[in-house]
């Protein structure tokens, strides 16, 4: 694969990356205008309630389009099980991110969300059966020290919070998205296809889900009855759905998947520097309660470490292509 491709990947990823950003002020705002709508339901009847909004449309968006380019028709197995595949990753690990990100401030979320780029060389290295570099290691324990601080981490309780706690269990799950998208036998799919099937299925697995927590969806349907919720619901479907997701799919393969961890650390830069400003912006529009994040310490000092662990992800990386280079 030419250097130019790589290249014209890693942008496209990056502006994924600044989409996402986007979702986590944005998802935020939508959970606060459904509990002022709906009050007196858990965040999971919110969360699920949204994603099964934001997916439904825009897999009927993608359908369209296919249609339009004649491409709907004869989807191929192999799409279909990649499609299945990071629906089940994605999804459950959105689910578990969103409703975490009611519990937890935006930007200590996208920045948990990136535990995935150490998870990803663990589980390569117990695949291949072979032990982690030294390197590798000492990112680890960056990155566990980072997650620490920014969870705020009590050491006598042995415990994190529930909000810190749920987006680790998403970054898992993420882990198993981009691992799945790095399958060889998927590298031919059509992306806009996959990317059907993944919207369609993250819409049918949050729909049950909906309906456990309200049965006849009357208290869902209300929490998404205001005119900001549908902006906010918007916001999460064009740029964060479809241009994001679009993006990945057709992208990623171009990458491995350790260096697609590595450009998918932006998102957490993206998604801090869009909380220092779009909540009081969002607040004025929707009349919530939603401040300006700040640059704290705790931000500061934990997002630093775990940035400098993706830093050392990242020169081990490039010495390891310089090697295999003879440079």
């Amino acid at each position: 694969m030419s250097d130019a491709m790589r290249q014209l990947a890693t942008r496209r990823l990056i502006y994924a990356c600044a989409m996402w950003g986007l979702s986590f002020p944005a998802g935020k705002a939508l959970l606060m205008v459904q509990a002022e709508s709906a009050p007196g339901h858990g965040t999971w009847l919110y969360t699920a309630a949204g994603m099964t909004a934001r997916f439904a449309i825009a897999a009927v968006i993608v359908c369209l389009m296919l249609a339009g380019l004649g491409r709907l028709r004869g989807i191929r197995r192999q799409e279909w099980v990649q499609g299945i595949g990071v629906a089940l990753f994605g999804g459950l690990g959105m689910l578990f991110q969103l409703d975490g990100l009611a519990h937890t401030e935006a930007s200590t979320s996208a920045f948990l969300t990136q535990g995935s780029i150490i998870f990803i060389p663990l589980i390569t290295a117990y695949m291949k059966k072979a032990l982690p570099q030294r390197q590798e290691v000492a990112a680890v324990v960056l990155a566990l020290f980072g997650v620490a601080v920014l969870a705020g981490f009590d050491g006598s309780r042995l415990q994190l919070g529930r909000g810190e706690a749920e987006t680790l269990i998403a970054a898992l799950f993420f882990t198993g998205h981009i691992l799945w998208l790095e399958r060889p036998a998927f590298h031919e799919n059509d992306p806009l296809r996959v990317s059907l099937v993944m919207f369609a299925g993250i819409a049918a697995l949050c729909l049950p889900l909906t309906w456990y927590h309200d049965p006849g969806l009357a208290n869902a349907a209300a929490s998404l009855s205001s005119l900001p919720a549908w902006g906010f619901i918007a916001i999460l479907i064009g740029p964060c759905t479809l241009l994001a997701f679009l993006w990945m799919n057709r992208w990623q393969r171009h990458v491995t998947a350790t260096t697609a961890g590595l450009i998918y650390c932006f998102e957490p830069v993206f998604a801090s520097l869009q909380a220092l400003i779009l909540p009081g912006l969002f607040s004025t529009w929707a009349g919530l309660d939603y401040p300006n994040e700040t640059l704290t310490s705790r931000l500061l000092t934990g997002g630093s470490l775990v940035l400098a662990a993706n830093l050392l992800m990242q020169w081990r990386g490039s010495a390891s292509r310089m090697n295999e280079h003879g440079v």
